[in-house]
């Protein structure tokens, strides 16, 4: 792609993200246009409309836009890492750490609220990455991409049969994980937004310092190795982002499926495979999608809403299976 398609590409996907944002403040069950939403959010409290507004859906759509950011880059950065293009960031184990921490509280310990899941969630999540990174073969000669994927997937079968037991064994647990283990943002509020904000802004620059490094490990560990890149050290960086990003995306609403899947896949369509590039575009490009999976959720089947993991899994189903049907597929590109 021509670096001029190249940039009108990018300022589509700015104009892309105004509108789901417009969009996302005015619609919903009590449907405002967009002269009342201006005034909501100029003008003094006290009208149902700035209750609404301010109170629920400003913090809602901040809340899609950081949780699609990080669930983008994280995926952009596991799939350059591993250099397959069907890798996804919970291949880490995050999610089900997350899992795991949010289960363990609320049936042994009695926790309550989203506030509380997003604590928990975060500790699960850091836990679970860091045991898969020792798992993984730290101290060895090096960690591998296979290595890590390996253990990964180990420790979230492991993970996930735990979580299972608890749940088919206590009834309120099982109760108060359902909506959260669905991906939801219903009621996420400013609470949520500052909880997970700056863990999410550190993973996104933490993305950006590794992105010149990833570029040449995608050309293969001994010729990073001959270009300069510190190869343990770059993977290090990289992992340490996509737990914070990924662990504090899910922490927030729980898993989110195909986000970090789908979003690396088109941004790499656009841009090609320089890291430099791909990360901005996923920044921009996964809360567009995000947001309009919420959308669609919200308002497809009025009064009621769908969980946006749900909605998300409904619209990335397909890109998932153009992908899968790619010939290139073995191919990092």
């Amino acid at each position: 792609m021509g670096l001029r398609l190249r940039r009108a590409s990018f300022v589509a996907l700015i104009l892309a993200l105004l509108v789901m944002v417009a969009a996302s403040l005015a619609l919903g069950s009590n449907a405002l246009s967009l002269s009342e939403v201006y005034t909501a959010l100029t003008g003094d409290g006290g009208t149902t409309a700035h209750t609404v507004v301010v109170g629920q859906r400003v913090p809602r759509t901040l809340v899609v836009i950081i949780v699609g950011a990080a669930l983008g880059v994280a995926g952009a950065l596991m799939q350059a890492l591993t250099r397959n293009p069907l890798a996804d960031p919970g291949i880490l184990g995050i999610n089900a750490g997350a899992s795991l921490a949010v289960v363990a509280g609320v049936a042994f310990a009695g926790v309550q609220g989203i506030g509380s899941y997003v604590w928990l969630g975060m500790l699960g999540a850091v836990v679970a990455s860091v045991g898969v990174y020792i798992l993984g073969g730290v101290g060895r000669a090096s960690v591998t991409p296979a290595r890590l994927t390996l253990a990964g997937v180990a420790i979230s079968m492991a993970i996930s049969a735990f979580v299972q037991m608890v749940l088919l064994s206590n009834q309120r647990a099982f109760n108060e994980f359902r909506f959260w283990a669905s991906g939801s943002v219903e009621g996420r509020g400013w609470d949520v937004f500052g909880t997970v904000v700056w863990f999410i802004l550190i993973g996104l620059a933490l993305a950006f310092i590794a992105a010149p490094a990833l570029n040449a490990l995608t050309l293969g560990e001994e010729t990073g190795k001959a270009l300069g890149v510190k190869v343990g050290q770059t993977r290090t960086l990289v992992v340490a982002s996509v737990t914070l990003l990924c662990g504090a995306a899910t922490a927030a609403v729980g898993p989110i499926m195909f986000v970090g899947l789908a979003v690396p896949y088109l941004a790499r369509a656009i841009c090609g495979a320089d890291q430099r590039l791909v990360i901005p575009t996923c920044v921009i490009a996964a809360p567009v999608f995000l947001l309009l999976a919420d959308i669609v959720a919200r308002v497809i089947v009025m009064p009621l809403e769908i969980q946006t993991g749900i909605m998300s899994a409904l619209v990335g189903g397909p890109v998932f299976l153009y992908i899968v049907r790619r010939k290139n597929l073995e191919t990092f590109s």
